[in-house]
This record gives structure tokens, sequence and C-alpha cells, in this order.
């Protein structure tokens, strides 16, 4: 009779498996190794750390950059020529790279640690790493070259999303204290014990004084908040509808809007219309129309030239702002038949409805005939249209005293940042800056001289709740939609509750990271110097033959020899 003794089991480890087979494919127990990790696999964990931190940066700019899409379309067209959501591509490369970074190698990396396992990056994750991080890179110089002023966004974004961001650090680095206790309480070398407990300290102590120097201007008493900022139309409600057309800013008007931002351009026979761009070829269709002439500057046509076009069909085929499947098939049939607009048209529009008008003039090229007579020939169609002058905002700097003198009552405002002492003695009220070229202080500042300050473009309530605690008096916007639903800030706090939250948040991690050193301290104190496989095969034994997997068979022979 033969008797079979096993004479080695090992448990079943699966999570284990899984840990160190997607991050090193080493699936099986006899691949794994304890043994100190190699120069070589650890400056591959310092790129990996340094791609996830570059990535995260990334993901952190083109998720706050949502506010100026439109903006960053509209820089690819005046390069490329083509209108194309050029967002779409960059943000599934992002999501991708930092999906599958963070959630895959930087997580196993730091379970490899946790469970004391040598680090072994596969190479075709190495591959992935790489060109994650060239890919990035190269985002990021592009961006630079292209869109340099958008990296304000940044700066500006932390004012909203600051106390947040540091309250989900510190409980991020909190948690990581178990690994780092884990570590240290395991380590034979003091050396190493204090150059890990001195770095994570650091980090530790940075973060829990980083609020004093996170300031916000949603961090106030209530009773300081200003009323709520004006939202002037952009071009209408050009989410909406097809950007300077009478739909446009009917749509906007609907939205509540206290005045409408308007491009005026003057025509071959001096009519002043709206046309934002140089071309007329993303908003109309001119190639079909006028094909010879699609490159032409918009000015270089006559009014009738420009009634044959139509200026809302490419609203619904291009569907820039993702909304045409929001719009009711009367909505359709409206935009599919919208023209050209007239500043005529538009000015009593906005005189019946008793709303402000911002005039933005583009001066025609040197060879076109109204070249100087543009402003006498606006001048002159105001006048026409019967709006009161001071519904108007003028945003020209040319020739400002013979406006001010033909009509008085405009509103002078000034598209270029001065101090308040020169737009007082040119006799302006009104700044019209980029959201990114006033900070908090600078807009007080304004206020408190009594210069009024529109900033545009502010599509987000989340830009648009930190301007309103800035004390803004308007913004312009291509989504009043979306900030009619702002009635309160998102987020206002005192600064008294601010510092207890921020107390609070640093006095638990504190008592948590102490408890978590002293826990591991404990916990390994009692521990022989065993190499951990051997532990785990010693309390495999003892579990039923049902949990174990024989490795080794010992064969006894019992009985009689035949």
């Amino acid at each position: 009779m033969v008797k079979h003794q096993p004479l080695q089991v090992y448990e079943r480890q699966l999570c284990l498996s899984c840990i160190t087979g997607i991050y090193g494919c080493r699936w099986k127990r006899y691949q794994r190794s304890h043994d100190d990790t190699t120069k070589w696999e650890l400056l591959w964990s310092l790129i990996l750390l340094f791609t996830f931190c570059l990535l995260l940066v990334w993901f952190y700019f083109w998720w706050e950059a949502h506010n100026d899409y439109n903006e960053f379309n509209w820089f690819l067209y005046n390069r490329y020529g083509e209108w194309s959501d050029g967002t779409v591509p960059i943000l599934a490369t992002t999501a991708a790279g930092f999906t599958y970074i963070p959630c895959r190698c930087r997580i196993f990396t730091l379970c490899h640690i946790a469970v004391g396992q040598q680090l072994n990056l596969h190479w075709l994750h190495k591959i992935g790493v790489t060109a994650a991080l060239l890919t990035t890179i190269v985002g990021v110089i592009s961006v630079n070259e292209t869109w340099g002023q958008e990296w304000d966004i940044i700066p500006i974004s932390l004012q909203a999303t600051g106390p947040f961001l540091h309250i989900g650090a510190l409980a991020t680095v909190t948690a990581l204290s178990w690994i780092v206790a884990g570590q240290v309480a395991r380590a034979e070398k003091t050396v190493f014990q204090v150059v890990v407990v001195v770095l994570y300290l650091s980090v530790l102590l940075g973060l829990y004084v980083v609020p004093l120097y996170i300031t916000s201007p949603c961090i106030m008493d209530p009773e300081n908040l200003k009323q709520r900022p004006d939202v002037i139309g952009q071009r209408g409600a050009s989410m909406l509808a097809p950007e300077n057309t009478m739909v446009s800013f009917q749509r906007a008007l609907e939205m509540n809007v206290t005045g409408l931002e308007v491009d005026v351009t003057i025509s071959m026979d001096g009519v002043p219309f709206l046309m934002h761009d140089r071309t007329l070829q993303r908003t109309t269709d001119v190639e079909k129309v006028f094909p010879d002439r699609q490159m032409d500057d918009a000015s270089f046509f006559n009014w009738t030239d420009l009634q044959q076009l139509n200026a809302g069909q490419w609203f619904l085929t291009d569907d820039p702002f993702w909304t045409v499947h929001t719009l009711f098939p009367k909505q359709r049939h409206q935009i599919a038949n919208q023209s050209v607009c007239s500043l005529e048209q538009l000015l009593k529009l906005a005189s019946y409805n008793n709303s402000t008008v911002v005039i933005r003039l583009r001066r025609p090229p040197l060879a076109h005939p109204c070249f100087h007579s543009w402003i006498n020939d606006t001048l002159q169609t105001m006048q026409q249209s019967g709006i009161q002058q001071s519904l108007v905002i003028w945003t020209p700097d040319d020739d400002r005293m013979q406006v001010k003198k033909t009509a008085p009552g405009l509103i002078q405002a000034s598209l270029e940042k001065r101090s308040p002492q020169s737009l007082h003695q040119d006799g302006i009220s009104r700044l019209v800056l980029r959201y990114n070229q006033a900070s908090a202080q600078e807009i007080r500042d304004f206020s408190q001289n009594n210069i009024k300050l529109t900033l545009f473009s502010v599509n987000e309530p989340w830009l648009y709740s930190v301007l309103w605690c800035s004390g803004v008096s308007s913004v312009s916007s291509e989504a009043p939609h979306i900030l009619k639903k702002v009635p309160y800030p998102i987020w206002l706090m005192r600064p008294k509750e601010y510092c207890m939250l921020w107390v609070s948040a640093d006095l638990l991690s504190f008592a948590v990271v102490i408890g978590i050193f002293i826990f591991q301290k404990y916990r390994t104190s009692g521990m022989r110097s065993y190499n951990p496989e051997q532990i785990m095969l010693s309390a495999a034994v003892r579990r039923s033959s049902r949990d174990i997997n024989v490795m080794k068979e010992k064969l006894i022979f019992s009985g009689q020899p035949q």
C-alpha cells in the first residue's frame, strides 16, 4: 500500500499573482523574488513617477481648459484652414494615458512595495510608459507654442479647486503612511529608515502648511459678496445658435443677458455687418455661392452679395459645441435659414429689449473704399437704428475724440489694459479684457476707481463663481444658458471656517500617521527573521486540503514485502 505525504504545500495567492503578473508578467511563484530591486528598475520607477506627475498636470489642464475649447478650435482653424474639434483626440489620448499610468502601473508599483516584492516592470509596460511620456511632452510643447496664454488657467482654477485638492492630497499622503511605515519597520539598515522617514515627513509637513499659500476670493465673509455679475452674450448665445445671427441674439435675450457683444465689419458699399472671422469661409456657404472668393476678406463683399449667403447651416453641420441634438425641429429649421446679420438689425433688436451692445469694430484693409470712413459709417448706422447712445459700449481706440464729439452719450471702453488714472484721463469708464488679464486684486482696484470690468470668455460655473467673488461687474459668455443656472457662487467659505477645516484636517492626518507607524512597528516586532514566503507556507499547512496545492510528494511504503 502506498501513502502520499506532502513535503511542501503552498497557499494560493491569487491577489499577489495578479499584482506581479500584471506589473511584470511574473505569474508563477518561482518567478517572484524578495531581493532588492535593481538600480535599473529603480530608474524606471522614477520615470514612472515623473510620467504620472506630468500626466496629472496635463489632465488637470485640459479638464479646466474646457472653458476655452472653442478658442482652441478657432486657433487650429486659423492655422490649418479647416474647422474641426481638435480637443477630441487630445482628450481621448489623455484619458487613455491617465487611466493606464495611475490605475495600472503606479498602483501596482505601490502594491509591490507594500508586499515586499522586487520591482520588475515588464518591457511592454516600459514601452507604454515611454509612449505616454513622449506624447505628453510633445503635447505640452505644442500647447506652449500655439496656445501659451492658456497655461494661466491653472493658477486661476486653483483659486476654485485649491482647498479641495489640498484635502485630497493630504488624504492620499496620509494613506501612503501604511506603506512607508511598513517599509521602515521591516528595514534592517538604520540609514534607510532615517532617509525614508525624513523624506515622508518633509512631504507631509509641506502639505500641512500649504494652506498658508492658498489664496481664493471665495474665502470671504458672505456679507462682503457683491451683486451677481451681469452676463453679456458673446456673439449671442453662440453655443445654442450660429454666432452673430439674429436667432443667436434672440436666444441670448431669452437667457436674461444684460447685453450683447458683437464683431463688426464694413462691407464694400459701407454697410456695417457682423462677422468674427477675417473671411466668410467658416460661418457661411461662401464656397458654394462664390467659390472663387471664399478666401477673400469679408469686407470686400457688398451687402447684396452678403445677403445671398447662408449663415446658419454650418452650425448644424459642424455642431461645434455638441449641442445640435438638444434643438427642436423648429429651431433647426430656423437656424438653417439664417442670413448674415447687419449691425442695424442688431441695434434695433437691442433697443427694443433695452439691452446694451458691446461693439468690437474691425478696420477694413487699406484698399477698401471705407478705410478712412469706417468709424463714421458705423456711427451713422447707430443713429439710423434709433438706439439710445447710453446702451452702446464703444471699444475702438481709433479717433476716440472724434467719436466723443459725434456721439457723446456712448459708453467708452478699452480693450487694452491700462492704469485707472490713464483711463480716467481719456474718459474711459470700462475695460473689456480676457479673464486671465486681471487678477483678483486688480479687479478690486479697478472697482475702487469706478472702472467697470467686463471679462471674456467665461463659460464655466467655477470661473464665473471665482470672478463673482473677486468683484467683477460683468462677464462676456458664449454659454449664457449655463451661467443662468448659477444664482450663487459654487462655494463660499468664511476665513474662520476654512482655518478650522485646515487645522482639523492636519490634526486628523497627524494622528492617523502616528497611529499607523506605531501599529506597523508593533505588528512587525514579534516576527522572526523569516522569509515572507516561508511564513505563508507555514500558515498554509494548517489549512484544509481544499485550500492547498500539493507541490511535491514523498512515497512511503508500508506493509509486508511480497
